[in-house]
């Protein structure tokens, strides 16, 4: 039998190339095939993330990571650009506040994080947000060191980071960090913090999220199944020592 299925495999190879070959080699040993049909493309359904579409795909895996710590965001928050996930998960907020480098959204405080040093106080807040921002942060240590620096004692600071996502293409995109990358970097970065962080995805989930697809076309079962292989965002919670 194995005979016959190397005659076979060397004759597909002459007659059809390797392309041929790794099919036959699939069928003759089990394995699946592919069904390409409009997935075989160079070009992503989306250039937006699948906003167009719908939701974006790795929103599914912010906003369980949010909504599962709505304690956290509580008291006097900031958060980069607007206040919408303050306002949407926050629990007993007292002030929600901006940052942003840009005046676009009216920020309360307009600064680049990791210059802030005479624009927002230490020990300002009480949650610090920072929804998929770490990625353009071009002094990603100084804009850590800031971070935990405005929290007050016992705060939390809740962010996540691109894993398998498109780069973002009208602003400059970074850092991509594994999660084991962002648990070094963090445990330099925040020492004696409480640091939680983990990936969230599997390889379905990050071919949607490159090709553009949004959420709303996958099942929850289909992106809830977790394949550390396939960070396609990772989520970090992190509580300052009091």
């Amino acid at each position: 039998m194995t005979s016959l299925r190397t005659a076979l495999a060397a004759k597909a190879k002459q007659l059809g190339g390797p392309g041929v070959t790794v099919r036959a080699r699939c069928l003759l040993r089990g394995y699946g095939v592919p069904r390409w049909g409009n997935l075989r493309r160079t070009t992503p359904f989306s250039s937006s993330y699948g906003f167009e579409r719908g939701t974006p795909i790795d929103r599914h895996y912010l906003h369980a990571f949010l909504s599962a710590h709505r304690d956290r965001i509580t008291g006097d928050v900031l958060e980069v650009q607007t206040s919408d996930y303050t306002r949407r998960f926050g629990c007993r907020v007292t002030r929600a506040d901006t940052v942003d480098i840009v005046p676009d959204f009216s920020p309360t405080h307009l600064c680049d994080i990791s210059h802030c040093e005479d624009v927002i106080p230490s020990g300002a807040y009480d949650c610090l947000l920072l929804p998929n921002a770490l990625a353009h942060f071009r002094e990603l240590d100084l804009a850590l060191s800031h971070a935990a620096r405005i929290v007050r004692p016992g705060g939390a600071i809740l962010a996540s980071a691109a894993g398998l996502l498109p780069l973002t293409g009208d602003v400059p995109d970074y850092w991509r960090f594994s999660p084991d990358g962002w648990r070094e970097k963090l445990a330099v970065a925040w020492p004696g913090a409480t640091v939680a962080v983990t990936g969230h995805g599997n390889c379905l989930s990050a071919v949607g999220a490159q090709l553009g697809l949004a959420l709303e076309e996958l099942t929850k079962h289909e992106l809830d199944v977790h394949d550390p292989r396939y960070p396609v965002l990772t989520t970090i919670c992190c509580r300052l020592p009091r």
